[in-house]
């Protein structure tokens, strides 16, 4: 029985620092598109990401509601 009990403790424990982790990498990418939104308000802005998995590229432009200013 304590075996069991241990066991359950330590998948818990690796659960909920897997679920932190996460939670890190959640608010990175929070942080990340706020600042692209807040750039993309003032001026235009050209996203390029390629895929891990297979390689394919991809191009994201995004073009804010204000007009550049000089």
């Amino acid at each position: 029985m304590a075996n069991a009990d241990e066991k359950a403790l330590l998948d818990i424990e690796r659960i909920s620092k897997q679920l932190d982790a996460l939670d890190k990498r959640l608010d990175n990418v929070d942080s990340i598109v706020t600042a692209v939104a807040e750039r993309v308000m003032k001026q235009p802005i050209t996203l390029n990401i390629t895929c891990t998995r297979c390689g394919h590229k991809i191009e994201i432009a995004l073009i804010g509601a204000e007009k550049p200013s000089r």
